[in-house]
């Protein structure tokens, strides 16, 4: 008997965790070999996926037919893929999976990158969840992670400025072909727009900073509290706190860095401004306080109450 005609391999998006965890639109084609994929915010419609991040659970478990299944979940910085191996996988993912389940049980941290099968899921009450089923996966070291993580942002970027050239163009092909959508995002960006509506983008750009943050070594900073500079046990008034890290006019400076990078015209809402803040190793109390005073002293100006704008 003659196989049947098979689909062509899809290329795989590197795509961080939030983009591909939010989306809750899916296509399947009529044939039996046609690919399915799931359909991000961003338009991207995706089929297999290139990912990476710090391995967080990986636990085997019995189904119902007595195979094992190892189910995992992934995070990236800004979020959690979850994944599934079974006896489906190639020798190779199986046994590097074994391998994995060991490090886990004892504690040892795994930076994982793998390149995966996007899958979907509809419970009986509606709600589409989407996970990953790997095809291939390898252990990378911390420098190898920096550039999966600057692949990712790169790609992410384009995304969005594909995602705003189609905004204002008519819902057809053609017209997004006109203002610049590449063919391979049109198509996608048309089913994302009559499924998901208006979105919001600002926190994708957020995400992209804290990715941005970890690939230039500045993950431990992000989770250390900041130094209180030191008093003088003579005079009680120690370094000047603007001069001193962390200080006054250094929470000042990344908090007006923050609202230039992230203001698209309408301002940065305070909780991106203090969230981004936090990401970057400050107290979100001091910056906080100092968002206040920069308003105050008209540096900044609320277009919209909790909104911030520099002053020009």
């Amino acid at each position: 008997m003659q196989a049947g005609p098979r689909a062509k391999r899809q290329p795989a998006w590197h795509m961080l965790a939030s983009e591909f965890s939010e989306a809750t639109l899916n296509e399947k084609g009529s044939g039996e070999y046609d690919p399915s994929f799931v359909i991000t915010k961003l338009g991207a419609k995706v089929n297999r996926v290139v990912v990476a991040g710090l391995l967080e659970r990986l636990e085997v478990r019995e189904t119902s037919n007595g195979s094992s299944l190892y189910q995992g979940q992934m995070r990236d910085p800004s979020g959690l893929h979850y994944f599934s191996v079974g006896d489906y996988a190639s020798e190779t993912m199986r046994e590097l999976t074994l391998r994995l389940v060991e490090k886990t049980e004892v504690g040892e941290p795994v930076l994982l990158l793998m390149v995966a099968k996007s899958r979907w899921y509809q419970t009986d009450e509606g709600a589409v969840y989407t996970s990953l089923r790997p095809e291939e996966a390898c252990e990378i070291d911390a420098q190898q992670y920096a550039l999966w993580l600057t692949r990712a942002c790169e790609d992410t970027l384009q995304r969005m400025k594909f995602f705003n050239d189609s905004q204002s163009a008519e819902p057809t092909r053609e017209a997004l072909l006109a203002s610049g959508v590449p063919e391979h995002m049109a198509d996608g960006l048309l089913l994302a727009r009559n499924h998901y509506g208006e979105i919001d983008l600002e926190h994708y750009t957020l995400n992209i900073m804290q990715a941005l943050d970890i690939a230039e070594g500045r993950m431990d900073a992000a989770s250390q509290p900041v130094a209180t500079p030191a008093r003088s046990a003579d005079d009680g008034k120690g370094d000047s706190p603007a001069d001193a890290p962390g200080g006054d006019e250094e929470v000042k400076d990344t908090l007006l860095s923050v609202i230039k990078q992230l203001d698209q015209g309408d301002g940065v809402d305070f909780e991106t401004v203090l969230t981004n803040a936090v990401a970057r190793g400050f107290d979100r109390g001091l910056a906080e306080e100092k968002l206040d005073e920069l308003s105050n002293e008209g540096t900044l100006h609320e277009p919209r109450f909790g909104w911030f704008r520099i002053v020009a």
